[in-house]
């Protein structure tokens, strides 16, 4: 195994898996609004962007089996800083939106791939005592790359769009700001494919799989045979758990107020005050959305990892529950007030995410506790994929949804939703330990 130091490429492959994922779900959400799409297609199309995810499990077993990891890694960084190129050339075109909507499928199939890739080589690349202390440092990163992307992104558009609104007409303007600020990320990720091509290790654990064998060969038949004895075995043993219905509706339903609050708290953001929105620019939504409601998100989530560590999941479900919950009233008042104070916009923000990221390590928890046992891995794989689900069906409705209400009612909406997380809550079974 080539010696090298964990410093070396821990950060920057989870800086990598934060940074796409951002942009296919949350920048795309900007972009298409400021190009002229309304609410309700905005939130169902790139809804549809959380797909990869929800049916990642689906080829998870077979990034180990044709390739190693490691060229998984590489392969997908290089794919997407294509992908981020080619959807700056594509957005002058006639057909930019089909185009573009192609592309940030093919992102987001890559970066879900990516993080396949990146979690299992992690495991591979470092031994136990190196995997528990580099774990803070791998979450560090990616909320690094979250708001670097998110908010640092934002405010390079944004002041792009700005510089090219001297000369330019003000929709060119936004088009070459989102085309130079892409392709600076494209370069970024081409750069980082090639230096986790020079510095990422060589397990001998990723390299035993890398050939299966033509299908001549026995023992290749003889893996593939047992590939899909076990797939099957592992969905069949997941969906045979105690209490399994109990723990479906909680994994879909928990954060079904949230899944609609997601899509449309950034169109709320841009939308005009004449149209109930707040009118904020770009740049002003990456540094209160991006950056301060990242924080607090972070923020939120460190103390929640701290408290569940002392007295565990079921005596944190429920202060956690209602921290999931009772912030999202602040863009009720956001709806009714619209303020235009930075400070009193990201002091909202800021509580909202500080709660959420609180209230989603109940979350998490639960899908780690409901995953233990045989085929431990792949039950986790499987719960993140109803986590995903969880997301994308709501959301793709909630612009619709919002069109039709208003963002007032759709806010008090979102809020009497939060009902139904403290009604799926009451039925998941916890033991004591």
């Amino acid at each position: 195994m080539k010696k090298t130091s964990p410093w070396a490429w821990v950060p920057s492959v989870y800086f990598a898996e934060g940074v796409p994922y951002v942009i296919v779900i949350t920048l795309s959400v900007v972009m298409y609004k400021q190009f002229g799409m309304s609410n309700g297609d905005v939130a169902f199309y790139t809804g549809w962007f959380y797909l990869p995810w929800l049916v990642k499990p689906l080829w998870s077993p077979l990034v180990g089996m044709l390739r190693t990891r490691r060229w998984w890694i590489v392969a997908m960084e290089m794919l997407i800083g294509v992908g981020l190129a080619a959807i700056a050339f594509t957005l002058p075109l006639k057909g930019w939106l089909a185009w573009t909507m192609g592309i940030f499928w093919l992102l987001a199939f890559s970066s879900a791939t990516h993080d396949i890739a990146a979690d299992g080589f992690y495991m591979m690349g470092l031994d136990t005592s190196r995997q528990s202390f580099f774990v803070g440092i791998r979450s560090t990163f990616y909320r690094l790359a979250t708001i670097a992307s998110e908010g640092g992104m934002l405010a390079l558009i944004g002041w792009l769009t700005g510089r090219f609104s001297t000369r330019l007409p003000d929709m060119d303007a936004t088009r070459h700001g989102w085309t130079t600020a892409l392709c600076i990320v494209a370069a970024v990720f081409v750069l980082l494919a090639l230096w986790h091509r020079l510095m990422l290790p060589r397990p001998a654990d990723d390299r035993k799989n890398e050939k299966i064998g033509t299908r001549n060969e026995v023992s290749g038949i003889s893996r593939w045979s047992t590939f899909f004895r076990e797939f099957g075995a592992t969905f069949a043993t997941f969906f045979k758990k105690d209490h399994m219905w109990a723990a479906l509706l909680f994994m879909l339903l928990f954060r079904f107020p949230e899944a609609q609050l997601t899509k449309i708290s950034t169109l709320f953001l841009l939308d005009p005050v004449s149209e109930g929105g707040l009118g904020l620019t770009t740049a002003q939504i990456g540094l209160v959305k991006g950056t301060v409601g990242v924080i607090g998100l972070t923020l939120g989530g460190i103390l929640g990892g701290i408290v569940a560590s002392k007295g565990g999941l079921r005596k944190w479900l429920w202060p956690m529950v209602w921290a999931i919950s009772l912030p999202d009233i602040v863009y009720i008042w956001l709806s009714f007030a619209q303020p235009t104070n930075l400070y009193a916009i990201g002091g909202c923000l800021f509580t909202e995410q500080f709660g959420y990221g609180f209230g989603f390590t109940a979350y998490m928890l639960f899908l780690l506790y409901y995953a233990r046992g045989s085929h431990e891995t792949a039950h986790y794989a499987i719960a993140t994929a109803f986590m995903a689900a969880g997301m994308m069906l709501p959301g793709m409705f909630a612009g619709y949804l919002q069109e039709w209400m208003g963002y007032r009612t759709f806010f008090i909406w979102v809020t009497v939703c939060c009902a139904i997380t403290f009604l799926v809550s009451a039925f998941v079974k916890i033991k004591e330990e």
